[in-house]
């Protein structure tokens, strides 16, 4: 029973949420409603996939859920710290590899002794040495796909009680992306959250087993991964 009863503990709890930010244009100003009236219970041990168009309110989402963006209206409640990757692990492109390998652990919440131990997997992971010692290298010379590698490898380095990842998946060949699925179901099966944000909707059915579609900053339907993509590939198609 006790395991039936931590599978379900909320991590998250999304009440109302509107989420408004204006933008300025010269000397006007217009306000943008970008997330409107959002509502879900995220829970431990799920990973939760985050599909729409572009614009659509997905990454604003992900940024209340961390803490970063106050909504206007609504609550967002959550068990422990949630980490949005990138954010977290914020790294500097006038330091090596290897120093924010160091810096963004410690940001992640690491003690130095966890970095130095956990040091040669999150370099081996990220794959940045595999064609060149690119970890003694400044971060300004890494490719876009070789500093988010990086990221996701630094956040994947300890467990989180909510992990929220941004389009990480995307970047990296099939090695990096199948040791990246491996590492999401390790947090999952550590009691964590996992939400994914992708436009790769295979990643997403193969990665997490539910998923929120978003259209127009409004909750369009939330369910298993599989149909909720199917679902929402059949609303572009008909667009088209």
């Amino acid at each position: 029973m006790a395991d039936a009863y931590d599978a379900r503990t909320p991590t998250v709890i999304a009440d109302d949420v509107h989420i408004t930010y204006r933008v300025h244009s010269g000397r006007t100003a217009r306000e943008v409603h970008a997330v409107k009236g959002v509502t879900f219970v995220a829970h431990k041990g799920e990973a939760i996939g985050l599909i729409g168009s572009n614009g659509s309110g997905k990454s604003t989402l992900l940024k209340a859920v961390a803490g970063l963006i106050r909504p206007a209206r609504g609550r967002v409640y959550t068990r422990g710290q949630p980490s949005l990757l990138g954010v977290n692990a914020a790294l500097m492109n006038d330091l090596t590899g290897e120093r924010n390998v160091v810096l963004g652990g410690l940001a992640m919440g690491m003690t130095r002794r966890q970095v130095r131990e956990r040091y040669q997997r999150i370099v081996d992971f990220s794959g940045i040495d595999d064609k060149g010692d690119f970890s003694t290298l400044p971060m300004r010379t890494y490719s876009s796909g070789m500093a988010a590698r990086l990221r996701f490898s630094i956040a994947a380095a300890r467990s989180h009680d909510v992990l929220m990842i941004d389009e990480a998946l995307a970047t990296g060949d099939a090695a990096f992306q199948r040791r990246s699925k491996a590492r999401i179901a390790e947090l999952r099966a550590t009691a964590g959250t996992v939400f994914l944000v992708s436009h790769h909707h295979r990643t997403v059915t193969e990665t997490c087993d539910r998923a929120l579609w978003l259209e127009a900053g409004t909750l369009r339907m939330d369910g298993p991964a599989a149909d909720v993509v199917a679902a929402y590939e059949a609303h572009a198609k008909a667009k088209k």
